[in-house]
């Protein structure tokens, strides 16, 4: 079953000779596991680590003080108030005014914002730090705030160091829940006939199947499973290390159980621990007729299949017109070419035209005599 999506998304390289190129769809933090030709494109709204300029949301400058940031605060909230400009994107204007004045109006906020961005200060403006530590907590880090949403903030990134700040020491557990697949990507050339009148094309894929020998959980069925006796089944390892600032935790995936926290007697042999496995398979795609030159078709749930059973991606078919050489479009409008003689411009005729199913016969007019 497929859906026809009509939007024009970035032109992707086809392939050779079957003109059709495969590629997997990313999503944030996770990289395509198909090496060599695959084509990436970030399609998932997961979302992302926010670093928003609060100076720039009330128009201020990072020098002024408090009396400019709170005149142009009220500025802004007069403006944007949703009583008097009722609607969901005003709401949200609203919402983001007020975090930013509460962030800049608080001097302790403030300084940690401008020092790691609006990582620094957690999910809650209201969260208030105690003596000690600038980042709450004696001689701690509170617990809202997290060293990869920073480093992300600073640098983009995706996850190189997966640590945190806790006020206790204490690890916060990695969970095993199911999580969705990857989506992919397939660009098909289809001619121009197909395009005009719409048909079904057959195309071959490779994507990861849930393991048919353990069910998508990674063990040999009858091995035993316990909890990890390293993390405690937290599935993280945390290092603690003293500075200046307080203490700076850092957690990393735990060897014992990658990361699971349950040690495995014996993995699966067939999917080698993973609960996925790559396989081929062929699936037909209808194509609607009216299609265009850039036009993607989605197929649900041929993507990849998730880890520990969550659902799986879909499949995006990206297409590509042939040209033709005696057809041209523009938008609804199909165009061809007809030549005729000078004497049956002028005395009229039947002339026989090309269109994209066969041939029709078209009438021309008789020049008329010019007038007196």
């Amino acid at each position: 079953v497929s859906a026809f999506v009509p939007s024009s998304p970035p032109r992707a390289a086809v392939g050779s000779a079957a003109a059709r190129s495969f590629g997997r769809v990313t999503k944030p933090g996770r990289s395509a596991r198909r090496g060599g030709g695959t084509t990436s494109l970030n399609m998932s709204s997961r979302r992302q680590t926010q670093n928003r300029d609060f100076y720039a949301m009330l128009g201020v400058s990072r020098s002024a003080d408090a009396a400019e940031i709170k005149k142009a605060y009220r500025q802004m909230a007069k403006k944007y108030h949703p009583d008097a400009n009722p609607g969901k994107d005003v709401t949200e204007k609203f919402q983001e005014i007020n975090r930013a004045y509460e962030v800049l109006n608080n001097p302790d906020l403030k300084k940690k914002y401008d020092m790691y961005g609006e990582a620094g200060i957690g999910t809650s403006a209201a969260s208030e730090s105690g003596p000690g530590s600038p980042f709450g907590g004696p001689g701690g880090f509170g617990q809202e705030v997290d060293l990869g949403d920073i480093f992300d903030s600073f640098f983009g990134g995706g996850g190189g160091m997966g640590g945190g700040f806790g006020g206790g020491g204490g690890g916060r557990g990695r969970t095993r829940g199911p999580v969705a697949g990857d989506d992919l990507r397939f660009d098909l050339e289809i001619d121009f006939k197909t395009a005009v009148f719409g048909g079904e094309e057959k195309v071959r894929i490779r994507h990861l199947e849930t393991c048919t020998t353990c069910g998508g959980n990674g063990v040999k069925p009858g091995s035993k499973v316990s909890t990890c006796n390293v993390c405690n089944g937290s599935g993280v390892t945390m290092q603690v290390t003293r500075t200046p600032l307080g203490n700076f935790q850092t957690q990393q995936v735990c060897s014992a159980c990658r990361g699971t926290g349950q040690r495995i007697e014996e993995y699966c042999g067939t999917c080698s621990g993973q609960g996925l496995n790559q396989k081929t398979k062929q699936i037909k795609v209808t194509i609607p007729p009216g299609v265009e030159d850039g036009n993607k078709l989605r197929v649900r749930g041929e993507g990849d299949a998730g880890p520990n059973g969550g659902p799986a991606g879909d499949l995006y078919i990206f297409l590509r017109v042939k040209e033709d050489k005696r057809f041209r479009r523009t938008g609804p409008e199909i165009y061809s070419d007809a030549s005729i003689s000078y004497t049956d411009a002028i005395l009229g005729a039947s002339v026989k035209c090309p269109v994209v199913d066969g041939e029709v016969t078209i009438k021309v007019p008789p020049r008329p005599p010019p007038g007196p």
